[in-house]
């Protein structure tokens, strides 16, 4: 499956990602970044995500990153 078609999926099936397939698919976004400045922004941000305890919790936070979804989608 391209990564496109998995971008397409997380973002019409959100509330049955988990956080963890979430944050894969934002890695592989991340190698698309031009800009160190936002990669270690995201970087940070996937970090704090990661020490975050319950699931609803990361999955709050996620939701705020899906903007970085978009930006893939719209570059292609």
């Amino acid at each position: 499956m391209s990564l496109e078609i998995k971008i397409k999926h997380i973002m019409n099936n959100f509330d049955d990602v988990s956080s963890d397939e979430f944050l894969e698919i934002l890695d592989q976004i991340m190698l698309e970044l031009k800009s160190n400045l936002t990669l270690e922004y995201l970087k940070g941000k996937v970090q704090k995500i990661l020490e975050l305890s319950s699931e609803s919790e990361k999955k709050n936070q996620c939701k705020l990153l899906l903007p970085y979804y978009d930006w893939y989608l719209q570059g292609l």
